[in-house]
């Protein structure tokens, strides 16, 4: 065997190998993963995004897996475990076609054309879906009862329940497929409704209490430190980017003192500076205060603290509100905040007016350290909004919160592309048939080649069917001959193993035409990019 051939089949041995990690872990039966790192921090999940993140991966091509994973990602935000699928299934057809004597190449520009091809076929079978359509973008979920074809924005919150079928949290679907909706309403511009951006979307974990409990704050909430409960009507926000701490100097250095009126001396001038901030924060009306967090110094000192201590029990006695103070706020927030407040980040304490704080109806910060502003006041509109995670142990929680942000990005490729495409493997199904059927039209190498990579896409409904307990083979044949007879919506319905239409009003069983479309691009792509590689060459 050639040298090329070798690193040709070591590169498709070792992305398959990727493949048949998170294969097992595809659809609502598919089985959760436990990754474990080096440090001892443990993962349990079956989200291929986290999974792919997590692996660590030595070979060139398997790490063309990984990146495929995050691209899809990236891209669609679901159908990381697909997409890793696909390509090894197309990895597998193209290897087949190499043994037939068919140059790498030639099979390359032929799954290019095929998968142009594909794109046509998915967009012709895929149904229009009404996303925020007139006035329905100002009509808030109804988070009472049972969910019916009646109910505000229904077929969103049925694809929202599809998404989180296969996830650990799917016993709680019911709530959090609402919860992602209306997260997703809220940030949508009325002016710009093909346009979703995730990050106007935060996402606040609290440990205790259960799943259930986890709702949407129309507003901010902030994870506090523990203290004393606290309460503040017409909320002055105000926000620091610098510390309300003693400075210390740039490089290190070492400070001699001798004598006890030098330490004496730098306290009063440390206090002095400390009382500075203070009091000009307290002059321009500021009655929350957020702090960034510095990696440096410490955010606010005890000094600092103290004195807002003895300010507050003034103010109390006064039976006026006090300062609210929430230190270490994360770099990555402070755009969110000040977009949802209204309120200007400041960088020095000379910047720091009234004019740049921000207003808001109340502000409460409860024993556990939580803190919740609502009622802001932004002078333009913020669309954005928050959710409190609750849960009961931390593994749990992570993993709603990746649920959640899968099931928000289901919602946004519909904003971005109002189509559906039927869910249980049904899609890939049609797709494989109606591209058989266009091979039949072709002759010599492209005859070839369209069927290697029509047949590929079955194994979405062989991998399902398996992950559920069932005879693979048989179910394929099932559906196969379901489709043969017009029902291109027929798949597998996991829980009870039955083919059904995906479509049937009790089961609305579907996901976007953007998550199918991207990861058969994106599959194909780095197919074709491991196809083309001759050799491996290690660099100096």
């Amino acid at each position: 065997m050639s040298q090329q051939k070798e690193v040709r089949k070591s590169n498709i041995a070792a992305a398959t190998a990727i493949q048949d990690i998170v294969r097992t872990s595809l659809g609502p039966r598919g089985m959760d993963k436990m990754v474990t790192s080096h440090d001892g921090r443990t993962t349990i999940t079956n989200d291929g995004a986290t999974i792919m993140k997590e692996l660590q991966v030595a070979h060139p091509a398997a790490r063309m897996l990984v990146e495929l994973s995050q691209a899809q990602d990236i891209e669609a935000g679901d159908g990381t475990t697909s997409v890793v699928v696909m390509a090894g299934s197309l990895l597998k057809q193209s290897e087949k076609l190499i043994d037939l004597g068919i140059h790498p190449s030639k099979v390359s520009d032929a799954f290019q054309h095929a998968e142009a091809e594909a794109q046509k076929v998915l967009l012709g079978m895929s149904k229009p879906i009404p996303v925020f359509s007139g006035e329905s973008i100002h009509t808030p979920v109804d988070f009472s009862g049972e969910i019916v074809d009646t109910a505000p924005h229904f077929e969103l919150i049925r694809a929202a329940a599809t998404s989180l079928s296969s996830k650990v949290v799917h016993p709680y679907s019911d709530l959090l497929s609402r919860i992602s909706v209306e997260t997703v309403r809220r940030c949508v511009d009325p002016a710009k409704r093909d346009f979703v951006d995730l990050n106007f979307i935060k996402m606040v974990k609290r440990k205790g209490d259960s799943v259930d409990k986890t709702e949407i704050v129309d507003g901010l909430v902030l994870s506090g430190k523990p203290g004393d409960e606290c309460r503040i009507s017409n909320a002055k926000i105000g926000l620091i980017r610098f510390c309300i701490s003693p400075p210390k100097t740039d490089m290190d250095s070492s400070v001699v003192v001798s004598t006890a009126a030098d330490i004496d001396r730098m306290v009063r001038e440390e206090y002095a500076y400390i009382r500075k901030i203070c009091t000009a924060i307290i002059k321009a009306k500021c009655n929350v205060l957020l702090i960034q967090k510095s990696i440096t110094r410490t955010a606010i000192d005890n000094q600092a603290l103290g004195f807002f201590k003895k300010y507050n029990s003034k103010r109390v006695k006064a039976g006026k509100p006090g300062i609210l103070v929430v230190s270490d706020i994360e770099r990555n927030e402070i755009e969110f905040i000040s977009r949802t407040c209204g309120c200007t980040p400041v960088a020095t304490i000379e910047e720091f007016t009234s004019e740049k704080l921000g207003s808001a109806d109340l502000a409460v910060r409860a024993k556990s350290g939580t803190v919740r502003i609502t009622g802001c006041r932004p002078t333009t509109p913020a669309f954005t909004t928050s959710v409190l995670i609750r849960g009961p142990h931390a593994d749990l929680l992570d993993e709603i919160e990746r649920s959640l942000h899968d099931a928000m990005c289901v919602i946004r490729c519909f904003v971005k592309m109002p189509f559906m495409l039927p869910g249980g493997g049904a899609a890939e199904v049609e797709l494989t048939r109606q591209l058989q059927k266009k091979s039949l039209d072709m002759t010599g190498i492209e005859r070839y080649a369209m069927r290697a990579y029509a047949d590929a896409f079955e194994v979405i409904p062989l991998t399902l069917a398996e992950n559920a307990g069932l005879n693979a083979m048989a179910t394929l044949a099932k559906i196969r001959s379901v489709h043969k007879e017009g029902g291109n919506s027929a798949g597998i319905e996991a829980k009870t193993g039955e083919i059904r239409d995906m479509f049937d009003e009790d089961l609305r069983v579907f996901q976007p035409l953007l998550v199918t479309s991207s990861a058969v691009k994106l599959a194909t792509e780095t197919v074709r990019t491991i196809l083309k590689i001759s050799d491996i060459v290690l660099a100096k």
